[in-house]
């Protein structure tokens, strides 16, 4: 699997758990007797990383969101917003331009253009803010 394929069935299985609240390994077992998402270990580790700091994702998105309240914002972007900032905090593989490179490439495929350019906005802010404090430690 590339990269890609990873986080694209990592982005199905967060946005089901939020529109389903069900048990992730619930989710797993359907995604597998379906085989239409491909779940493996590096599926599992960006899928896992980002529900057990979803509520930290979310103050992240919150505090970047000038137009909508996280209430708000729609399943799809926030599964989208949360992967980018799982990988980008939580990942070292993974440099944060890249993270924010295809959340973008998952929210042209799967979101309206506006949603697009809401999720490159709040991601470009906290990339730029992060950049800045790093900047600044050095």
């Amino acid at each position: 699997m590339t990269r890609r394929e990873i986080r694209d069935s990592a982005f199905k299985l967060v946005f089901e758990q939020l529109l389903r609240d069900d048990d992730i390994q619930e989710l797993y077992d359907i995604a597998e007797e379906i085989d239409e998402i491909t779940v493996n270990d590096e599926v599992k580790k960006i899928v896992e990383g980002t529900l057990a700091h979803a509520q930290e994702l979310d103050d992240i998105i919150s505090g970047y969101s000038r137009s909508r309240s996280i209430s708000r914002i729609s399943k799809l972007n926030l599964a989208i917003l949360r992967i980018a900032l799982y990988e980008s905090i939580y990942d070292d593989n993974t440099p944060m331009n890249a993270a924010i490179s295809e959340a973008i490439k998952l929210s042209m495929m799967y979101t309206y253009q506006e949603d697009t350019s809401f999720i490159n906005g709040v991601l470009g802010a906290f990339s730029r803010d992060r950049q800045g404090s790093e900047t600044e430690n050095v």
